[in-house]
């Protein structure tokens, strides 16, 4: 666990018709990677290639292939969904049935298989990721889209996973114009989570986290308000902001390593790492919990950060007696790529700032070790794998 390396590994071929080859131009870190590294996400193995977020150009195609050409820039959306099943009718991409080959251990974990994800373990497909210098992408008429020319390739980067995960928490959640929204979590996917919600009419939007760059990046480059959990009691002061009801719509973008402080953090956090760390549970609820605790009565929550399995403490009281309404979901990207493309083209979205880091990919590790230790107010280390060595800017 915990161990990345750089090493020589086979070009991709096409395997199917509908496949395409992309060479990599950028792929990035993601949090949900320091889930597969710490062994929080089971079927990992030794030698599989890490990278679900990126975008590149197209150099072959299949034959069956019909919207995409040598030479195209793509950003690619990190799920892999047919197009054609049932649930992709019904735009919920990521629980395509076709799109993982390898669906028994989802099945036996979470009741149904939900689609493939690239280098997300060999329990959504064992799909080779995006930390190379090629890749091969399955289904390509769906999970590729052209980039417009006046996108550059770090904006179209994260309309590959950060951004649609966003978009999909903030419409899933069901927000309405005027709503107040809390989002928990100031990464890549919470704050395109804030933007999605501005720009679907929430009147306020309030990020939390604990990192003064992230919580920065959120006030000049989002337009959101923000609170530092570290300084203040979240619940009370979401209750002061709000006329005392809370948020009508909480987004938790942290997933099951989330930390915790005051109240409903410092003593459950403590038990939910240890019960973690000694694998009596397989999830830290923390940011899940106190979203639930801050919601207004009758209020929505989406759960947008991963989880893998099962936690203890969850509130289902709080749940239940103040008639919430949960969701959740990995992201349905396919549904909202060509939307935020456009954002982006017509200056409504900035992605740009959230790489923070930037060098070749032999300095992988490197950037993996800054990316999870948040060294140098590292929010996003991206990877150039046709790049030379140099030092990470």
């Amino acid at each position: 666990m915990n161990e990345t390396s750089v090493e020589s590994v086979d070009e991709p071929t096409i395997l199917n018709d509908r496949d395409i080859i992309v060479k990599v131009g950028l792929s990035t870190t993601c949090g949900s990677d320091l889930h597969l590294l710490g062994g929080y996400i089971p079927a990992m193995r030794a030698g599989d290639v890490l990278g679900h977020e990126f975008m590149g150009e197209v150099v072959e195609v299949g034959k069956a292939v019909r919207t995409h050409q040598v030479g195209d820039r793509v950003t690619v959306c990190s799920f892999i969904a047919c197009g054609q099943c049932w649930y992709c009718s019904q735009e919920l991409f990521s629980l395509c049935d076709n799109g993982n080959p390898n669906p028994a251990l989802t099945e036996g974990m979470w009741g149904s298989s939900i689609g493939g994800c690239f280098a997300y373990s060999h329990a959504l497909g064992g799909f080779a990721g995006s930390h190379a210098e090629y890749v091969r992408v399955p289904y390509a008429d769906q999970g590729a889209f052209t980039v417009p020319d006046g996108v550059s390739d770090m904006s179209a980067l994260f309309a590959s996973d950060a951004a649609p995960t966003g978009w999909t928490g903030a419409d899933g959640a069901g927000i309405t114009p005027g709503d107040t929204v809390a989002v928990w979590g100031a990464g890549g996917v919470g704050q395109m989570a804030a933007r999605g919600a501005m720009l679907m009419g929430a009147e306020q939007v309030i990020v939390i986290d604990r990192l003064p760059e992230r919580l920065e990046q959120v006030r000049q480059h989002i337009g959101a308000e923000t609170l530092d959990y570290t300084e203040e009691n979240i619940v009370a002061e979401l209750k002061e902001r709000t006329g005392g009801r809370g948020p009508d719509v909480v987004i938790e973008a942290v997933g099951m390593e989330a930390h915790g402080a005051g109240a409903v953090g410092g003593p459950m956090y403590l038990y939910d790492q240890v019960k973690q760390q000694l694998r009596l549970q397989t999830d830290r609820p923390t940011a899940l919990r106190e979203a639930i605790y801050a919601c207004r009565k009758g209020g929505n929550v989406f759960i947008l950060g991963v989880f893998g399995g099962v936690v203890d403490k969850f509130p289902v009281g709080a749940m239940m007696n103040k008639a919430l309404t949960v969701r959740g979901a990995q992201q349905h990207g396919h549904r909202y790529i060509p939307r935020i493309l456009q954002h982006i083209a017509d200056g409504e979205l900035s992605t740009e700032h959230l790489a923070t880091h930037v060098m070749p990919l032999d300095q992988g590790p490197q950037g993996y070790q800054m990316f999870k230790e948040k060294q140098d107010g590292c929010v996003r280390a991206v990877f150039q794998p046709h790049a030379t060595t140099g030092s990470p800017s």
